[in-house]
């Protein structure tokens, strides 16, 4: 994750892709010919373009179109993909409480009671707030 000084924090989303290599050539194979990785896609800060991304195409922390997603990865990757599945949203804490803080302002647009209950029906328990420690860039 990359690191900001803003107020507001960093986040990203972290899915499970599977994807398929298709040699365009009759006479190239590969093995294997499917592979797993890792997809990440940088959160958008609260209250900026995006940042209802969450809401918009996840739900009690699974993807509401697995196909529109596939369409999605294969579009970012340049592969064939089989399956993508949302893992959890990497954050740090300054980027939760700001995302709280919006979704506390909004709580009608989530149909929800409390921001818990929001958060949970969107992202499930899929949230891991990061420490510098555990956060890729250190």
């Amino acid at each position: 994750m990359e690191t900001s000084d803003s107020p507001k924090g960093i986040a990203r989303y972290k899915f499970r892709v599977r994807f398929r290599l298709d040699p365009s050539l009759p006479e190239v194979s590969v093995e294997p010919a499917e592979f797993e990785a890792t997809l990440y896609r940088a959160a958008d800060r609260p209250l900026e373009d995006g940042w209802l991304f969450f809401r918009d195409h996840l739900w009690r922390g699974d993807l509401g179109d697995e196909t529109y997603f596939r369409e999605v990865a294969e579009d970012a990757l340049g592969v064939h993909v089989v399956s993508i599945s949302f893992s959890e949203l990497q954050t740090d804490q300054a980027y939760l409480d700001a995302l709280r803080d919006a979704i506390g302002d909004r709580l009608n647009e989530f149909r929800a009671d409390t921001v818990n209950e929001a958060l949970t029906k969107y992202l499930g328990s899929s949230i891991r707030v990061m420490t510098r420690d555990d956060r890729p860039d250190g």
